[in-house]
């Protein structure tokens, strides 16, 4: 993966965006708002906590892995952190963005509306999940993770009413495992100057080769986190 398919991205992001403003146009009643994308949800403090969950919530399983020596860290040839980084900001921004807008954009605001907000969350949780399956490496953990990890984006795009929030929060568990962990991401490889981070342990616990998103450190850490902001703000997830 390198820069040159950073270009399909962004027009997929544009198809979307463009695909979404056009429905909204044939519902009059509907705007920006009704999918959490107007100027409200632009709130830097949920963008942040967004940023903040999604980071904590694959960093922490992460460390811990590497700590118990159930990860380890082998050396890569030499490169530019600086740029494998950036490169990681741009791809898994444009890439969080898309697959907001998709599953949790529209589609979202629709069945929400139509038949309430949990089978919102249970509906586009299985499609994301779904939409997952040809990945390298997927499995029935790594799927169940990547739809537990569709409840918890739901969670917090309801407790932040801020898509934004929830993009940050997909982009930073990506970011996170790619540029600071140089693992692999969604069974996916990305560029790791320097070192990569290699499976030492069972696949059941270090996610093999899904990347530790795939293991039950992970599901632990999402149950976590679903707990926590569910209960915060219980009241503005059920409204």
């Amino acid at each position: 993966m390198s820069f040159d398919s950073i270009p399909g991205v962004l027009i997929g992001v544009v198809a979307v965006t463009l695909a979404t403003f056009a429905m909204l146009k044939t519902e009059k009643e509907l705007g920006w708002s009704s999918l959490y994308l107007d100027r409200v949800s632009l709130d830097p403090r949920k963008i942040s906590l967004g940023f903040f969950v999604g980071a904590l919530g694959i960093g922490i399983p992460s460390a811990l892995l590497l700590v118990s020596r159930e990860l380890g860290v082998r050396t890569t040839p030499p490169g530019s952190w600086v740029n494998a980084a950036s490169f990681d900001v741009v791809f898994f921004l444009l890439a969080a963005a898309m697959e907001e807008l998709v599953v949790r954009g529209y589609l979202f605001s629709l069945i929400r509306r139509r038949w309430g907000w949990k089978v919102a969350v249970v509906g586009t949780s299985l499609l994301f999940g779904a939409l997952h399956l040809l990945n390298p490496g997927a499995d029935l953990l790594s799927m169940v993770n990547v739809t537990l990890a569709g409840i918890f984006l739901a969670i917090v795009l309801l407790k932040t009413k801020s898509l934004y929030a929830a993009i940050a929060a997909h982009f930073a568990w990506n970011w996170t495992m790619a540029a600071i962990f140089h693992t692999v991401v969604s069974g996916a490889s990305i560029p790791a100057p320097n070192y990569a981070t290699v499976d030492n342990g069972p696949d059941w616990l270090t996610g093999g080769r899904w990347g530790p998103e795939g293991g039950v450190g992970a599901t632990v850490a999402m149950l976590v986190l679903i707990f926590f902001l569910y209960k915060q703000r219980r009241g503005r997830v059920e409204s």
